[in-house]
């Protein structure tokens, strides 16, 4: 797609929200990668304890979970109203608030900004807004640099590759792969790496450090995201680990954030309950070493030309659906990613979005809508175990809202095609069949062949279309020799229908 930055076409990537691959394709490549499987699984295990730790300090865990799910609805409910008292409160501190309706309107305001500050790079915290929209791309094609400070992030960004997840965007990657690609990288990018560099932690951190520490001292601007905004006070805040986001809000003499329209608390009060809920379900601390606020302008400290970009991207047509609304409860956490066992082997980019795992699998289909391939095959993404239910802070109830993307999907292509396809061929024959009794008796007797096709190993692990499809990725289970309609029959004189 095209843009135009001074009256001139710039390419810009509306954004990473499906891939080109639908999720069964991508999935198979990634489980034989048997490194990534060991990554993944070493990374999620750790994540999975220190948040169970945590947790079960707080006596009244689900009570905070219940409030913030309650707080999340309240502010959906009345999302309009809160968006333009955060504005008031915004422009009244002395900063500037824009509106954007998709990625691309998002990337030429920032763009603008940028270039407006005189500026040809940019730092960035660590943002999933601006990786949903191709922020970087987009900028890289006006001919602005922008470069990732958060850790995992310039591992990705050096590595030229992808993130793989929400909170831990390198956790596909292990230290010795991260050393070769400081090593490798960090010398046509900045500072160069040690040429003793070693793969301990301790090393490859000061070695990012080293090679971040000119970027903080020079950059004029900084681009962020926010993991919460204030509406009462117009205060935007940011939690992190590292202190790379305290340098990016702090030093340059521009700041622009940009966040997605759901992000909102009503409070300060309000606030308090996702204070105790984030960290311990995202990296599993009771608190983040850094919480950073700001509120507008303070003359004399800090950037002094701060502008917000509010995006939707499809947020206000996900609002409309009262099937799939609470999707934007969603802190970004990340605390589904790691209890979901189809993530834990395939890792995010079987997904194609930034968003990956159970949350990605339906905030991404409903943000960009179930025509492409790829967006349709992710509510499929999930063995509706109902792990990221119990896990998640605000009680994103994401088993039922898969159930009701999967419908979408099937509605989809019958509106599409009068042709029946396999599927609604199949499942309409099974209603044929279960709407008489006699039919069901019948039918339930005939599966008993089944054992037939599966005496030598004990189960079934082949059939004829189209159940082919199930049998092609996984075993069925033999028959009972005997159904329970014929048990009662034998046992108890049960006459059931013949």
């Amino acid at each position: 797609m095209t843009s135009t930055f001074l009256g001139l076409p710039v390419a810009v990537d509306t954004g990473h929200l499906h891939g080109d691959r639908p999720f069964p394709q991508a999935a198979r490549a990634a489980l034989a990668n048997s490194q990534l499987r060991r990554n993944l699984g070493k990374a999620t295990t750790t994540i999975r304890e220190k948040r169970a730790s945590v947790v079960a300090e707080l006596p009244d865990w689900e009570q905070l979970r219940l409030a913030g799910a309650a707080i999340k609805d309240r502010t959906l409910a009345g999302l309009d109203r809160y968006l333009v008292q955060l504005e008031a409160a915004v422009t009244a501190r002395g900063g500037q608030v824009h509106w954007a309706r998709d990625g691309d309107e998002a990337n030429r305001i920032v763009t603008s900004l940028v270039r407006a500050a005189g500026a040809d790079e940019v730092v960035k915290v660590k943002s999933m807004a601006t990786q949903e929209i191709g922020l970087n791309e987009a900028l890289a094609a006006a001919g602005i640099a922008a470069w990732e400070t958060d850790l995992a992030e310039l591992i990705v960004q050096l590595g030229h590759d992808e993130p793989s997840h929400i909170l831990v965007p390198a956790i596909h990657r292990n230290r010795a792969e991260i050393r070769e690609i400081f090593l490798r990288e960090m010398g046509s990018a900045g500072v160069p790496a040690p040429e003793g560099l070693t793969d301990e932690p301790r090393a490859l951190a000061e070695a990012a450090r080293r090679h971040l520490r000119r970027k903080f001292l020079t950059a004029r601007v900084a681009v962020s995201g926010a993991n919460f905004a204030v509406a009462e006070t117009g205060t935007l805040a940011v939690f992190e680990s590292e202190g790379n986001g305290r340098m990016c809000l702090t030093l340059p003499e521009t700041l622009i954030t940009v966040m997605g329209i759901e992000k909102l608390v009503p409070t300060w009060r309000d606030l308090e309950v996702f204070l105790q809920l984030l960290p311990r379900s995202s990296t599993g601390e009771r608190m983040n070493p850094y919480t950073s606020m700001w509120t507008g302008v303070s003359p004399g400290d800090g950037p002094q030309q701060v502008h917000l970009v509010l995006l939707d991207n499809g947020r206000t047509a996900t609002l409309a659906d009262p099937n799939g609304r609470s999707a934007l409860r969603c802190i970004r956490c990340s605390a589904c990613l790691n209890v979901c066992p189809v993530y834990e082997r395939t890792g995010g980019h079987a997904y194609g979005s930034v968003y990956s795992g159970p949350i990605g699998a339906v905030l991404s289909p409903q943000l960009t809508g179930i025509a492409h391939p790829a967006s349709a095959s992710l509510p499929y993404a999930s063995s509706l175990c109902g792990a990221c239910y119990d896990a998640c802070p605000v009680r994103i109830d994401i088993p039922s809202m898969l159930v009701h993307l999967r419908t979408r999907v099937v509605e989809s292509k019958r509106d599409s095609s009068r042709v029946p396809g396999p599927e609604q061929a199949v499942m309409g024959a099974a209603a044929w069949t279960m709407a008489s009794p006699g039919r069901w008796a019948r039918a339930l007797r005939a599966g008993r062949l089944g054992r037939v096709l599966g005496r030598r190993r004990g189960r079934i692990t082949s059939l004829p279309p189209p159940p082919s499809g199930w049998t092609a990725s996984r075993d069925a289970p033999l028959p009972p020799t005997e159904t329970c309609r014929d048990w009662g029959a034998r046992t108890h004189g049960d006459r059931s229908p013949r």
